[in-house]
């Protein structure tokens, strides 16, 4: 079978399985954000708990692999608690939590690029610790963050094929299972692969104009 024939023939499945890495994909940035940067901001508090409890969750998730965690959150979970959770549930959880790890470190380094002067001198006003975090700090390290965030949106994106491995039907997983019914096993992962392209292309693209546009409102 022609590539172009096996594109058209599978097109309704992979728009189907687009959809769900992409769901994916923003569900977990938005809570991955939201931890990171909690973390990130207890990792550059004058609290020690809070340092401390930061360093565990990043040394944790940063030190194992992801697809030891994808098995410990859909199978050790469950176990443990008797909780039951669907592949898709767990394919978002734990990709949550391994882009709130990384946001974090992101969070935590485009903090202290700013000068330590910045918040002294907000602080100086009368300004609360955090007011001037979100007021004055916050705001000037955004420009700074931002190239690296984008980064781990692809990133993360990219990740989601790991989840085929608990059968969450993303794009990697359709194409398995594509391939073991009509074993075109080239050009089916060169559609994939194709896929992935584009998708990712247009990702960038849009990123990249939110970051241009926050640069020059930012001037």
């Amino acid at each position: 079978m022609l590539f172009f024939e096996l594109l058209v023939e599978h097109f309704p499945s992979f728009m189907d399985a687009m959809w769900q890495t992409v769901q994916i994909t923003l569900f977990s940035l938005l809570f991955g954000l939201i931890l990171g940067v909690v973390f990130g901001l207890m990792k550059v508090s004058n609290n020690k708990v809070l340092q401390s409890l930061s360093n565990v969750y990043i040394w944790l998730i940063r030190g194992t692999p992801l697809l030891v965690q994808i098995y410990f959150v859909y199978f050790g979970i469950p176990m443990a608690t008797g909780l039951k959770l669907t592949e898709w549930q767990a394919g978002v959880i734990t990709m949550s939590l391994n882009a709130g790890a990384y946001i974090a470190e992101i969070v935590r380094g485009g903090i202290e690029s700013i000068d330590k002067g910045q918040m002294e001198a907000a602080r100086s006003l009368g300004l609360p610790y955090n007011k001037s975090m979100s007021k004055v700090v916050l705001p000037q390290a955004l420009r700074i963050m931002l190239p690296s965030m984008i980064n781990q949106f692809i990133i993360t994106l990219k990740d989601t094929s790991l989840l085929s491995i608990i059968g969450v039907r993303e794009l990697t997983m359709n194409g398995k299972i594509i391939t073991a019914n009509n074993m075109e096993t080239i050009r089916m992962w060169s559609i994939v692969a194709l896929y992935y392209l584009v998708v990712i292309s247009i990702l960038t693209i849009i990123a990249n104009k939110v970051e241009l546009r926050v640069s020059k409102s930012s001037r």
